[in-house]
């Protein structure tokens, strides 16, 4: 059995802490983060020297993003970049005005070395940690350290390339018809 003076003393230190626990949880700041993948950056390639022109725009403006991917492999590696925006809303609405190296995939050759630069233009207001995202073929994403842009004014409205949606709405209706008519055991 156990002994009654333990069992009070176990009480007393649980209401004691319950009682200085909120006063000393007053005394840390407050601090928030989010998770970066830095396996493609150390295993792969390293995004250094990530630069923002700007903390701070309004809808329509835009900002660049520059840097250098380093290649840390012996081989050559094939990918695109981007820009990930992580903030409150749904929205991240960036549009991509211009890249250099120019194109949407880009080599990066055996322990070699490619600046970069992307202007983008900000399409939403929110507040986004942005980072340079890169994007290697048969690897995956990896993100930059990253920067916080607060965007203001009114959200751009583009409209939508319905000539595009309907193009791609026959692509894939052609491509069932050809998969329907060539294996019709595997679609039952």
């Amino acid at each position: 059995m156990v002994d009654k003076k333990f069992i009070v003393a176990a009480i007393s230190v649980i209401v004691a802490l319950g009682a200085v626990g909120p006063s000393m949880a007053q005394m840390f700041q407050h601090a928030e983060a989010h998770g970066v993948q830095a396996q493609l950056q150390s295993r792969f390639v390293r995004i250094d020297g990530e630069t923002w022109s700007k903390q701070s725009v309004h809808t329509g403006d835009t900002l660049t993003v520059s840097g250098k991917f380093v290649s840390l492999v012996n081989r050559d590696l094939r990918g695109w970049y981007t820009v990930y925006g992580d903030s409150p809303n749904a929205g991240n609405r960036w549009e991509i005005m211009a890249r250099d190296p120019p194109g949407n995939v880009i080599t990066i050759p055996a322990n070699g070395v490619v600046p970069y630069k992307l202007t983008i233009m900000a399409l939403e207001p929110a507040v986004y940690h942005m980072h340079t995202q890169l994007n290697i073929a048969s690897i995956g994403p990896g993100l930059g350290p990253g920067q916080t842009v607060v965007v203001t004014g009114d959200p751009i409205v583009k409209p939508i390339p319905y000539v595009n949606v309907a193009y791609q709405s026959i692509v894939i209706a052609v491509g069932y018809a050809v998969t329907f008519a060539t294996r019709p055991w595997q679609v039952i």
